[in-house]
């Protein structure tokens, strides 16, 4: 079970030590947004919410299985940048241990994303139109534990690609449960989120100056 820890004697930014910045990748192909949406539609049509048209219920189940696969590589893409980020902070606390307790585990870290994100970064993933940012990154997370690389659409079968949130939804929740962790809070421990366009800006407007 998961401890709260408090620390408000850490070097701080306002009150918080700051950890790496946690940097998403652009994930999402020309084709991914547009299939998303038909997926949606699809589903729809076949909960008899929408009307099916001239479209087959084996039509739909193809539409809706493209879209669900387009949205398990986006979230796989987005877990590895999340597991990348944990591996960071996992190394700085190796080398900081009078600043973080001796109990972090991935767990922590991973817990801190989903259950405790910075107001700011919600803020800003609420502006870039994530709505369920808790889903995202536990789902995300989930991903890569079960795949070393984003999986091919052939290997994966249809069951598992139309309910692949549920299987990450088990998956992410089997992880943290694999040993006790030390948890932290945004009021610690903070962080700044970029996208890597974005980053790769600011690095090159500081080495300009």
């Amino acid at each position: 079970m998961a401890s709260r820890f408090s620390f408000g004697t850490a070097p701080a930014l306002e009150g918080a030590f700051v950890l790496p910045p946690l940097i998403l990748h652009p994930f999402a192909d020309a084709s991914g947004p547009g299939k998303l949406v038909e997926s949606s539609r699809a589903s729809l049509k076949l909960q008899g919410l929408l009307p099916s048209g001239e479209s087959t219920q084996e039509d739909l189940d193809r539409v809706l299985l493209e879209g669900r696969y387009s949205e398990l590589r986006m979230l796989y893409y987005v877990g590895k940048d999340l597991a990348r980020w944990i591996d960071q902070c996992l190394e700085l606390a190796s080398r900081n241990p009078a600043i973080f307790p001796k109990a972090l585990v991935y767990q922590s870290f991973a817990d801190l994303l989903v259950q405790d994100a910075p107001p700011e970064v919600q803020t800003k993933l609420k502006k870039w139109g994530v709505g369920d940012y808790q889903a995202i990154f536990s789902r995300a997370l989930g991903l890569h534990c079960l795949f070393s690389d984003a999986p091919p659409r052939l290997i994966l079968s249809d069951d598992f690609v139309r309910n692949y949130y549920r299987f990450a939804d088990h998956i992410f929740t089997t992880k943290q449960g694999e040993c006790a962790f030390q948890s932290l809070n945004s009021k610690d421990f903070t962080f700044e989120l970029y996208s890597s366009g974005e980053y790769t800006r600011m690095l090159e407007r500081s080495w300009g100056e």
